[in-house]
């Protein structure tokens, strides 16, 4: 057993095969060169002896097969390089809870043959990890979540993003070639919108985690900061914040006061960085008691009782002259004045008339009114006639038919 073997350098020797036991007599390997062969495949446990292992070199090799238990047992591996090779798809899911490769930082996929992305995964990695996630070189299709996905990486200033920015490139139906991914930014037919890096939405009375997702490993000290400019530091806070041991910021009972832009300082060995995420509070609860509403049906339930109010006002409003009505109601006089057209709120009849409307007070002791309105001196004007001829009626220049003709009207 080679049990003071750390280094192992292979490259360029032409291998196409490796055997799982090939490498039972180096427990305590710690950098394995396997670069510029043959290799065709990647099979099951194939690394499982290599406990101590924490760098591994494949690229420029003809692999395109990986099986998902190939890096099994290399809970030390921190650095991968699978480039400039065949694969059309890599088991994300060993990256996806952290358990199978705790302490992957760089993990290199440029220069295969990847077309799709699942790009709801990498965004859930931790920015450490997408910080050295190198993808650029593949034939990927061209969608929004892609170019969000990157844009995101650039506001950060990722190193993947940042040194690669003119190989991140891919395939758009309608181009003869392929083009930058950040360059799909309000390009038909996307026309893709940048996302914001991180945006929090929630309700009244919730209680939400903002992560302080640095692309920093060995962060010795973070804070972070609200949006009245209150430093939290420890558990406590203002009252409703509390500083958690993975530095992610816990706000419980959320107030309208606490939307906002929150930061968090991280300060690294080498240099520090400052996270922002945005909180939206909605004011209304979700799943709270129903003692507050939607600003919409508020809006709906009041339209409704508007319109019920109105229907009693027109249709059961009682009618203010049932006394004065008879039992029996003759015909109305045939001699109706032009000042009782429909121009008239309230009808000219004659004072005492069965079926008439009641008449104020003030209208039955002084004089007869013209066009629904008292003319206190008025011409008085005779009795009708019931003939076949009725009496020219005198004019009145304040009635009604006075704004119309300046010619008396003959009935």
């Amino acid at each position: 057993r080679l049990a003071h073997l750390h280094a192992l350098l292979l490259s360029h020797n032409g291998l196409s095969f490796v055997s799982t036991e090939a490498f039972a007599h180096v427990p305590h390997l710690r950098h394995l060169d396997l670069s510029s062969n043959r290799l065709r495949a990647l099979e099951e446990n194939l690394f499982r002896d290599l406990a101590e292992l924490e760098v591994l070199l494949l690229y420029n090799n003809e692999i395109s097969a990986v099986d998902r238990t190939a890096f099994d047992n290399l809970s030390r591996l921190r650095k991968l390089y699978l480039g400039q090779n065949r694969i059309a798809r890599f088991p994300l899911e060993l990256l996806r809870d952290g358990s199978r490769l705790p302490q992957l930082a760089l993990l290199d996929l440029s220069a295969n043959r990847l077309r799709s992305l699942p790009v709801g995964e990498l965004q859930a990695l931790p920015a450490w990890l997408r910080d050295r996630l190198y993808l650029h070189g593949n034939p990927l299709a061209c969608d929004c979540p892609l170019f969000q996905l990157v844009a995101r990486g650039r506001r950060r200033r990722l190193s993947a993003v940042m040194d690669f920015q003119e190989e991140l490139r891919c395939l758009l139906p309608t181009a003869p070639a392929p083009i930058g991914i950040l360059a799909l930014a309000g390009r038909q037919p996307l026309n893709c919108s940048e996302a914001r890096e991180a945006v929090l939405e929630a309700h009244l009375g919730d209680s939400v985690t903002l992560s302080c997702d640095t692309r920093l490993r060995g962060v010795r000290s973070r804070h972070w900061v609200t949006p009245g400019g209150e430093r939290v530091l420890e558990e406590g806070g203002n009252g409703s914040a509390a500083l958690l041991a993975n530095g992610s910021l816990q706000l419980r009972a959320l107030r309208p006061e606490d939307a906002g832009t929150y930061a968090c300082w991280v300060a690294g060995p080498l240099l520090n960085e400052t996270l922002y995420v945005e909180l939206l509070v909605h004011n209304f609860t979700l799943h709270g008691p129903h003692d507050t509403l939607n600003t919409a049906y508020t809006t709906l339930v009041g339209c409704i009782l508007s319109v019920v109010l109105v229907l009693i006002y027109l249709y059961l409003t009682p009618c203010r002259c049932c006394c004065c009505r008879g039992a029996d109601k003759p015909p109305a006089p045939r001699d109706d004045s032009i000042n009782s057209s429909v121009l008239s709120a309230t009808p000219n009849h004659a004072a005492g008339v069965p079926g008439e409307p009641c008449r104020s007070r003030l209208a039955s002791t002084t004089g007869p009114g013209q066009n629904g309105r008292f003319k206190v001196g008025g011409t008085p004007q005779p009795p009708p006639r019931h003939g076949p001829k009725a009496q020219r009626k005198v004019s009145d220049p304040d009635s009604v038919s006075s704004v119309f003709s300046d010619t008396p009207i003959v009935v």
